[in-house]
């Protein structure tokens, strides 16, 4: 089997699912401002990474781009930076 290798962006998010075997959905979420009201508002991207690491729900991890893995997972769990529960 083929080493899959992250390349491109970084991002740190949240495990909000980890139901499936090696790929958990992560969260992160970004500032965006509005000119309108004058004020930022927070914006949410959930996405599927695939995991060799095992990362559980609530864990606080880093996710990097990558080749397309399936239809869905683009990205890659380079490390856990925080457990749940710590």
């Amino acid at each position: 089997m083929e080493k899959i290798i992250p390349r491109g962006r970084k991002f740190v998010g949240v495990v909000v699912s980890a139901k499936t075997p090696k790929t958990v959905i992560v969260r992160w979420e970004r500032l965006l401002y509005n000119k309108k009201y004058e004020r930022y508002e927070k914006r949410f991207s959930k996405v599927a990474a695939h995991d060799e690491l095992g990362a559980k729900e609530g864990d606080v991890v880093e996710i990097m781009e990558s080749r397309p893995i399936s239809k869905t997972k683009r990205f890659i769990v380079t490390k856990i930076i925080k457990k749940a529960g710590e």
